[in-house]
């Protein structure tokens, strides 16, 4: 991973996961000191974030986080889920023994995971279930459109989102007994419904923390000017 990609990837969790807050000013000194890198990367990350729409520049005064809504992240996961969707149902056209026992280690990889409560291992399990979908499913094109939207959605924090791996246990098994199966439409059936839920946990945790107001239409302001985590 380049460093301004890296920088981009720290601060878009930061602003996902709530730790900053819409208004917020960041300080490109105290990221660059998070990640250990100069100032270069860090301004370089930022402008990536800003041509995604997750802070802007402010002429003098430096970056802020954007404001962003719980439509903006239903757009996201929508975008996510009518991809993932497709590339299951294709991975299920296209599964192989071989390929259905890389998804089964992966479910008991998941379960050691879940039982030693190790939540780095639990999001890179996780991901590599989504990232073997992308595989099987054979779409080069597709999987990248995937990965671009995928990046805006933060993997790492996803183990903190209450109900989220609970969700994951439960859900993964079924769309690999869709693969097992070769089941096509359930496989796409079941991936939508899964990364859609997504969406909706990640809401309500934010909402728990008070990003959005009581009616959740507008995200509440920062009022540190110098918070980066």
């Amino acid at each position: 991973m380049q460093l301004p990609e890296e920088v981009a990837t720290y601060v878009r969790e930061l602003i996902i996961s709530g730790a900053v807050r819409p208004g917020e000013f960041l300080r490109m000194e105290r990221i660059a000191e998070a990640l250990g890198v100069s100032n270069t990367p860090v301004r370089e990350g930022l402008l990536t974030l800003r041509s995604e729409g997750f802070v802007r520049l402010e002429p003098r005064r430096g970056f802020v986080v954007a404001p962003f809504t719980q439509q903006d992240i239903r757009d996201l996961f929508w975008a996510q889920a009518e991809l993932g969707s497709e590339l299951a149902a294709r991975a299920a056209m296209n599964m192989t023994p071989e390929r259905l026992r890389v998804f089964e280690k992966n479910l008991e990889d998941y379960d050691r995971a879940i039982a030693s409560d190790d939540k780095a291992a639990i999001a890179k399990i996780g991901h590599q279930f989504h990232r073997e979908v992308n595989l099987a499913a054979d779409s080069h094109r597709l999987a990248l459109l995937q990965g671009a939207v995928v990046r805006h959605l933060p993997n790492r924090f996803y183990a903190t989102i209450e109900g989220q791996v609970a969700g994951a246990r439960a859900e993964h098994p079924m769309i690999v007994e869709a693969f097992r199966r070769g089941d096509a439409r359930r496989a796409r059936s079941l991936m939508a419904v899964h990364i859609l839920e997504g969406a909706d946990r990640l809401i309500d945790t934010l909402e728990k923390q008070g990003l959005w107001d009581p009616e959740g239409a507008e995200p509440a302001s920062g009022t540190s000017p110098s918070r980066v985590s």
